[in-house]
């Protein structure tokens, strides 16, 4: 595909190859893209990747003890989790990357996902954020069965 620089915001705790749930480290590696979530009402990126909806009562389990830890979840949910449909549009739109999801290991961490950044790209819980129009520009180019290197 060639060299594509993007500037993006990465975990308040920089990149680490061991994370652990709540370290605000963005993880070291190479993950396989999963998925695209959009949130419902917001135009889809144009991809060749599996595409959904983000619903009001989408979630993400962040809760290493509950059986589905790093799985999305309907809210209101008995375990901590995270809320998908956020009110400043970070995750209007969302790539979900394959990490710690194949086998899931308890505190490793979890919603590891690429989304929009704030406007002054301040860090992310572990996450990489890059501008909208970035995001969606990456997007279009990925094909399917691609992974994303973080180095």
């Amino acid at each position: 595909m060639g060299a594509l620089r993007l500037p993006c915001a990465l975990g308040r705790s920089g990149m680490r190859a061991l994370k652990r749930e709540g370290d605000g480290a963005t993880p070291l590696g190479r993950f396989p893209v999963r998925q695209i979530m959009v949130r419902s009402g917001v135009k889809p990126p144009l991809s060749v990747l599996k595409t959904r909806a983000i619903r009001r009562n989408d979630g993400w389990c962040d809760s290493p003890c509950d059986r589905n830890y790093n799985r999305p979840v309907k809210l209101p949910y008995p375990a901590s989790a995270e809320r998908l449909w956020r009110g400043d549009g970070l995750y209007d739109v969302v790539v979900v990357l394959a990490y710690n999801d194949v086998p899931r290991v308890r505190n490793r961490g979890s919603a590891i996902f690429m989304h929009i950044a704030r406007p002054d790209f301040a860090p992310t819980e572990g996450c990489i954020a890059l501008r909208e129009r970035d995001l969606r520009r990456l997007i279009a180019l990925l094909p399917k069965r691609c992974e994303l290197v973080v180095l």
